[in-house]
């Protein structure tokens, strides 16, 4: 019998706790030769830690990717990769500095995690449910960007509003450049400055209040090749790889793709996206991007668009009804440091994981053990599918 050969895939596991010694990332499945360029993974990094409402811990840390495995002379070799992000900020075992969590916080993992680990401690669960973790999650998706960049792919993920506080500014595929530098002058990663203000506003009013706040982050993906991911199965339909992924994040507790829930409130006309006859030799046109680039688990040519609603930090300065797991008595939740807002962080966070599942979906459909052959695989099929629409002289 033949040997199958199997698919290539793209994966990532990371390790570590928010006050442990490091944070640990491997990612398997990246072709050899791909640059990993410190401008996106450190930059991404560097991003994450940023924002106004931002707390303390980021004054401690400043995150650098290290590369410890498969790396050389700047190129991925084909083999797994190793990242290690170091943490300042270590005192895991120091029980003076890093006590027992007896009073659960409402809103955070904290009491599901005693009780599923039958203890009356949350610490164990919150250093490894604490959004540190991240750090290791945005490593893996910038490097994962480094090989869309080249594959002709870019992903630029911002926040799209703040409680009442909205912006209509929409990136585009020609001017990308100019939308990432106004987000990246906005202290909120907003990309339009009216609505920044009023952003930083309401994160300020909710600090006064000892209150915190959450929002809306998008991400747009330009520059996809047409049938990534799959109708055949559920699970390999890139709608849902992108949810689950999204969903992952901390804190976040809703995805939509496209309009999203405002299909709901449309008639089918009002909906779907128009096909139109291309110009000569390219594929078919669409008058709108409803569906925010994906149709029946594949991606269709337009950009991929994809929000995700972030829930206010569940940490708060002034603490919430809680009780202690020791004695079952009514008292307020304990404070760990914290921030007000963090979603400008989750925006950066929500723009990795989305080019990671990108890319996964990218390497089952070209294989290929070199960024070279990647790159004649997509050239190939290109070439083909054109051929059989007819598109080419």
């Amino acid at each position: 019998m033949p040997m199958m050969l199997p698919m290539a895939t793209l994966r990532y596991t990371t390790a570590g706790e928010s006050h442990g010694p490091q944070l640990t990332t491997i990612v398997e499945g990246l072709p050899a030769g791909v640059p990993v360029r410190s401008e996106i993974v450190d930059e991404a990094l560097k991003r994450r830690q940023g924002g106004y409402g931002r707390g303390g811990r980021q004054r401690i840390e400043t995150d650098i990717a290290e590369w410890v495995g498969g790396v050389r002379l700047s190129h991925t070799t084909g083999a797994p990769v190793a990242i290690r992000i170091p943490n300042r900020d270590s005192r895991l075992d120091d029980l003076e500095r890093t006590p027992p969590v007896h009073r659960p916080r409402p809103g955070h993992a904290d009491l599901a995690g005693a009780i599923k680990t039958a203890s009356n401690d949350c610490r164990e669960t919150l250093e490894r449910a604490s959004a540190r973790e991240t750090a290791s999650r945005t490593a893996a998706g910038a490097l994962a960007r480094c090989m869309l960049r080249e594959l002709g792919i870019e992903v630029v993920g911002f926040v799209r509003s703040l409680l009442d506080v909205r912006t209509d500014v929409e990136p585009s595929a020609d001017r990308w450049q100019d939308f990432v530098a106004a987000r990246d002058a906005s202290d909120v990663a907003c990309p339009d400055e009216h609505a920044s203000a009023a952003m930083i506003e309401r994160i300020r009013q909710a600090k006064v209040d000892k209150d915190t706040v959450g929002g809306v982050a998008e991400v747009h993906v330009f520059g996809c090749p047409i049938g990534l991911g799959s109708f055949a199965q559920w699970h390999t339909r890139l709608d849902a790889r992108l949810g689950a992924a999204v969903l992952g994040i901390q804190a976040f507790k809703g995805v939509e793709v496209g309009l999203g829930f405002g299909v709901a409130e449309r008639p089918g006309s009002q909906v779907h996206d128009p096909i139109l006859p291309g110009e000569k030799g390219a594929y078919p046109q669409r008058a709108s991007n409803n569906a925010g680039g994906i149709e029946g688990g594949m991606t269709n040519g337009q950009p991929v668009v994809v929000r995700g609603a972030m829930k206010p930090i569940s940490t708060l300065l002034r603490g919430l009804p809680s009780v202690d797991l020791r004695t079952g008595e009514a008292l307020s939740s304990d404070y760990e440091r914290s921030d007000v807002c963090a979603l400008p962080a989750a925006s950066v966070v929500m723009e990795q994981v989305v080019a990671f599942e990108i890319a996964c979906v990218l390497r089952e459909k070209f294989g290929g053990d070199s960024l070279e052959e990647v790159q004649a695989q997509l050239a190939c099929h290109d070439r083909l599918a054109r051929q059989k629409l007819g598109l080419t002289d």
